[in-house]
């Protein structure tokens, strides 16, 4: 007759089998705490609890762990000022204090910018489902009953602590990188504005000029919007820098660029430097009545600047011509047209006894 055996033999095969698998994993457990960890930030524990028996647990608990420095608070109503002054990367709070209760603290620690960063964990004195929700709600990032094994507090302690370092450590890399972008674009419309502008007298050049010439034409073009254009020389240049000198000669081109530009009222209007004593003003939408108008002011403001030119053949000071011209841009008719125009207009201004303006069709 056959022995008894009980259970099946599924259940002989692996129930030693299942023994075995859980003894090495607590192994395996065993030997990775005796494995040094690799160098990282001290942990800063702050503990808030009333009771001096729990804090004497706690401290002893992790007294002989390396890297982690504790430090205690047993007054409610002196938890913040602790944690702002002491800079914890974790805390650790009671949820029954004196005076004010721990999950008060909890929302004013993450009310405060100083510390609302900082993971808290939270002691209680049982399991209670209804206590944890209140406590995750609040903003604390873990629950433990106290008073917790000691290998378990310094876990979670040091998981908490490199969590938020490592948050702190991408902050502030997020914020050298936002620094960094904001220098590049800083750079970037610098490079720009140097690439558009005129070295001498920083009005924009000729590159600059071109390009917007070309824009709104083709604005014009396809709005059917009148555009205007307006060259300006400065009269008996060539005797000025023969007479004053070649730096002199910068100044007063400087000065009226300046003035040119200071005439000018909308944003859509444009002054550069056309190349050597020549300048020229884009004006988009304005009517030929409306650039003689501002012509005439520019011409008017540059004289009144009194400039000496004691070899001019307009008198004894400083003066401009002007050529202007108007037109609604078309595909066919090329944004050359327009400056060949405004050219034309500048030299029957210069031929007719410059210091004047002169516009097509007059």
């Amino acid at each position: 007759m056959a022995n008894d055996q009980t259970g099946s033999p599924d259940q002989r095969a692996t129930t030693p089998i299942a023994k075995d698998g859980a003894d090495a994993t607590l192994e395996a457990a065993r030997a990775a705490l005796q494995v040094p960890l690799p160098a990282e930030q001290p942990v800063m524990v702050l503990l808030v609890d009333d009771q001096a028996i729990v804090a004497e647990a706690v401290r002893q608990a992790l007294a002989g762990e390396d890297g982690i420095d504790f430090h205690y608070c047993a007054r409610a109503d002196e938890a913040m000022k602790a944690a702002v002054q002491t800079r914890p990367t974790v805390i650790l709070q009671d949820l029954v204090m004196p005076g004010i209760d721990g999950l008060t603290l909890v929302k004013a620690y993450r009310a405060t910018p100083a510390i609302r960063d900082v993971p808290i964990i939270v002691l209680s004195t049982k399991e209670e489902p209804v206590i944890k929700s209140a406590a995750f709600a609040a903003g604390a990032n873990d629950y433990l009953v106290k008073l917790p094994d000691r290998i378990e507090l310094v876990a979670r302690l040091r998981y908490h602590s490199r969590s938020y370092v490592s948050l702190l450590q991408r902050d502030e890399a997020y914020r050298a990188l936002r620094q960094s972008q904001q220098q590049l674009m800083e750079a970037n419309l610098e490079l720009r504005r140097l690439t558009h502008s005129d070295g001498l007298t920083g009005l924009s050049n000729r590159r600059y000029l071109d390009e917007y010439l070309s824009a709104e034409w083709r604005r014009g073009t396809r709005d059917r919007a009148e555009m205007s254009l307006l060259m300006i020389d400065v009269d008996n240049f060539k005797l000025y820098n023969d007479t004053y000198g070649h730096v002199a000669g910068d100044e007063v081109l400087k000065q009226i660029a300046a003035t040119v530009e200071r005439c000018l009222g909308r944003p859509g209007d444009l002054a550069a430097r056309f190349g050597g004593e020549e300048f020229a003003v884009v004006l988009p939408g304005t009517q030929l009545q409306g650039v003689r108008t501002l012509a005439e002011k520019i011409r008017s403001e540059v004289e009144s600047l009194q400039v000496p030119h004691a070899n001019s053949s307009t008198g004894q000071f400083v003066t401009i011509s002007i050529g202007g011209a108007s037109v609604i841009p078309t595909g066919e008719a090329p944004m050359t047209s327009l400056i060949e125009a405004a050219d034309l207009a500048l030299y029957k201004a210069k031929r007719d006894g410059k210091n004047q303006v002169a516009l097509t069709g007059d």
